[in-house]
């Protein structure tokens, strides 16, 4: 008996009136928002504007659902092209069935025919996005959980997986490895591995997207080994294995040879990014010093105003005070009165005064 394991939900969709929500559809939509934001701070922070991702996300996101799709119509057909197979259920995305294989590859068409409208190299833009993609993977990957799908070899670890009978599709219950919850952890180590080495080493040419395929075929590989699901068997290994094989060899050489050619990262990835901030910052500017002037002008500083009024009442002042001395001065200073040294002075030529007489009575005289 199995005392600890994950549990599988009783059910893939919930109803809201008559619109359908499909957990598997669900995860889809939010690891691509996921990865659109991640990638959108890292185009900015590499000198491009911001919305020039989610535009360009607009031609990849399409073109990446048709070719997933693809991928697992082509490698899995039985269901829709074998004997007692349904064709229309080959259009029938939300109950699974998208092979990352394709979504990337055709995906990077719809990113090639985006980037080329705008100018843009598809390489930088691939750097940008990588880390992006492995976390939109890790978060996708819990579809597979809602529609109990695509789990691995019958285990009773803790951490096993419960799955659920259904006769109807042949579904055995049990217990069983979790690979999606393998995959989104190793998604997530992929991420985290990007964004460090390509800060680390400043990746640049696609060589930090080069680096997110390698490692996430180098998972994949091992996690697909795990897996009990019907597939496609070549020299005994699933076809998913030989796929992951072959993408790793090319993805690491195109690694080093991009990094013999063209060492180092792109000094501009979108052209016209920095001239369009810089005259931006530049009309914000602006504009700050006039609003700042017209408040100069209608609203003078209190300590402006203070000011002038002191020197108002101090040129006042003075003007009194030079008034009342020039009235005073008319009044001691007649128009024939000489110096008052010249006045105290006795005359050269004056007998001396006597003695005897009373002080005051001298013959000197104001003139």
């Amino acid at each position: 008996m199995d005392l600890a394991f994950i549990p599988s939900p009783s059910v893939g969709v919930v109803h809201l009136g008559p619109i359908p929500l499909r957990g598997y559809a669900f995860c889809i939509i939010i690891g691509v928002f996921v990865g659109v934001w991640l990638g959108n701070k890292r185009w900015v922070q590499r000198g491009g504007r911001s919305g020039t991702v989610a535009d360009i996300a607009v031609w990849a996101v399409p073109f990446g659902l048709v070719g997933g799709r693809l991928y697992h119509v082509v490698t899995t057909y039985e269901p829709y092209f074998g004997p007692n197979g349904h064709p229309l259920d080959a259009f029938k995305v939300w109950e699974g069935g998208l092979g990352i294989w394709g979504a990337v590859a055709l995906g990077a068409v719809g990113a090639w025919i985006g980037c080329r409208r705008r100018g843009i190299p598809l390489p930088a833009y691939a750097d940008a996005l990588a880390p992006g993609l492995a976390l939109g993977q890790a978060i996708g990957r819990w579809g597979n959980w809602f529609n109990q799908e695509l789990y691995g070899k019958p285990t009773d670890v803790p951490w096993a997986l419960k799955i659920s009978s259904d006769p109807a599709i042949g579904r055995i219950g049990g217990t069983y490895h979790p690979t999606f919850l393998y995959e989104c952890l190793w998604c997530i180590g992929v991420a985290a591995l990007v964004m460090w080495a390509d800060k680390r080493f400043r990746l640049g040419h696609g060589r930090a997207f080069a680096l997110y395929v390698a490692a996430y075929c180098a998972g994949r590989a091992w996690i697909e080994y795990m897996r009990v699901d019907e597939a496609h068997h070549i020299l005994g290994l699933r076809l998913n294995v030989w796929t992951a094989l072959i993408v790793f060899v090319l993805a690491v050489a195109y690694f080093v040879v991009s990094a013999k050619k063209a060492p180092g990262r792109e000094a501009v990835v979108e052209p016209g990014a920095q001239l369009a901030e810089g005259a931006d910052g530049a009309a914000a500017e602006d504009a700050e010093h006039a609003d700042d002037a017209k408040v100069s002008v209608e609203k003078p500083s209190p300590k402006t105003a203070s000011e002038d009024d002191g020197e108002t009442e101090t040129e006042a002042e003075a003007g009194a005070d030079g008034a009342d001395g020039a009235s005073q001065s008319a009044k001691d200073e007649p128009g024939d009165k000489k110096p008052a040294d010249a006045a105290d002075a006795p005359a050269a030529d004056a007998p001396a005064a006597d003695a005897t007489k009373p002080a005051g009575s001298g013959s000197t005289k104001k003139s």
